[in-house]
């Protein structure tokens, strides 16, 4: 595994307390098991095989108002990060996240990085019964 800085290279340090670094393309993109062994660290977050690998969670926020401030909070996390999740808002309080990074066009530690942040995030959720 490799221990520099690379953009788009695996790493095992800390998500939390790296940053994003650009990805311009031109590496490859993650092996499902190096995806699976950052994923230990992001284990809310689901690995999908269709297609391009990408990381997925689903929230069920308690109302509206809740769904929207934490999608604006991903989206300011996002642009600080300058690495942007697919956000997917319906049922008009059911928040679903997709990360990957579409210059390999597939998973890179970036996507790691920014979901170990996200889910640092506060969401008011629904209350289960």
């Amino acid at each position: 595994m490799s221990t520099d800085a690379n953009a788009c290279g695996l790493h095992t340090q800390d998500l939390v307390g790296k940053k994003c670094v650009p990805c311009e393309g031109g590496v490859p993109s993650l092996t499902l098991a190096e995806s699976q062994a950052l994923g230990k660290q992001t284990p809310a977050w689901t690995i999908t095989t269709e297609g391009v690998l990408k990381i997925r969670r689903e929230w069920t926020a308690k109302h509206f108002k809740a769904a929207l401030e934490f999608v604006n909070a991903v989206a300011a996390l996002a642009e600080a990060e300058q690495h942007h999740p697919d956000i997917h808002l319906t049922g008009y309080r059911q928040v679903t996240l997709e990360l990957y990074t579409h210059a390999i066009g597939g998973l890179s530690e970036n996507d790691f990085i920014l979901a170990a942040k996200i889910d640092q995030l506060p969401i008011r959720l629904k209350a289960v019964n």
